[in-house]
């Protein structure tokens, strides 16, 4: 693990904590990387039965670290092959039960990847924002195909176009929460959930996950494709260039990206 994934075994669930707090906990390459490793070392332990994803008290995740992003603009490889691109497809297709616990700021990927999660608590602090087009790119981790399928068209159009903030309790109206709880009370009840599930028959928990999810896994697989050569695409574009100098000219430097 890297030192802004933290993770803990706590009886048969394992807790996956983003912790760059003096970067609001903005992904960078090194932590997509713990992540993804986190994922897997959890798929790989037969004693692990449940994963429970978290950030810090404050922040969930603000998205993406710009200047990653500018990295990779730059580089010859460009995005398809970023440290950390096997996260998405981690927590996209793990075959173990996956909680988030969210309070705080939870921006761009911090919203997408909730998608992919199984259940889903946030504390009544929460933020969310689905703020691709305001930095010129485009969705990721088949949020395009997953929120209209969640949420519907009209509600998905809404938030992916014109990228507002919206709150806990609103999360919790167009379904993508399953509960929002006083702040002191969120990981209590995140753990009190998933120790609750971790005790259950863990076949019958996989399989019963596997049909809820296994008809969209080729349709996610290749949505997430499509939104990966895009992304790159925008990523070159002179509307990103242009959001990404305003931004940091915006934030006086500011390394975390809501996206």
């Amino acid at each position: 693990m890297v030192d802004t994934v933290l993770t803990e075994r706590l009886g048969h669930v394992l807790r996956i904590r983003i912790h760059r707090p003096e970067k609001k906990n903005a992904l960078d390459a090194a932590t997509y990387q713990g992540l993804q490793a986190a994922i897997e070392t959890a798929e790989a332990d037969p004693d692990i039965r449940v994963m429970l994803i978290c950030g810090t008290p404050d922040c969930f995740t603000s998205g993406n670290d710009l200047n990653d992003f500018m990295a990779y603009r730059n580089s010859p490889e460009g995005w398809k092959d970023r440290a950390g691109a096997g996260f998405l497809p981690a927590i996209a297709f793990t075959r173990k039960p996956m909680i988030a616990a969210v309070s705080g700021p939870a921006i761009g990927v911090g919203t997408t990847m909730l998608l992919h999660c199984d259940l889903v608590f946030a504390s009544d602090t929460a933020r969310f924002q689905l703020s691709f087009v305001n930095l010129g790119l485009c969705p990721e981790a088949a949020s395009s195909y997953l929120l209209p399928q969640r949420v519907g068209y009209a509600k998905a159009a809404e938030l992916l176009l014109l990228a507002e903030p919206f709150s806990a309790q609103q999360a919790l109206s167009y379904g993508l929460v399953n509960a929002v709880l006083p702040q002191d009370q969120l990981m209590d009840h995140a753990m009190a959930v998933a120790a609750r599930l971790s005790e259950k028959p863990a076949e019958a928990v996989r399989v019963t996950k596997a049909l809820l999810k296994d008809r969209y896994r080729q349709i996610v697989a290749d949505t997430m494709e499509n939104e990966r050569i895009l992304f790159a695409q925008r990523l070159k574009s002179m509307e990103f260039e242009d959001a990404f100098n305003a931004f940091f000219k915006s934030r006086s430097g500011s390394k975390a990206d809501p996206a």
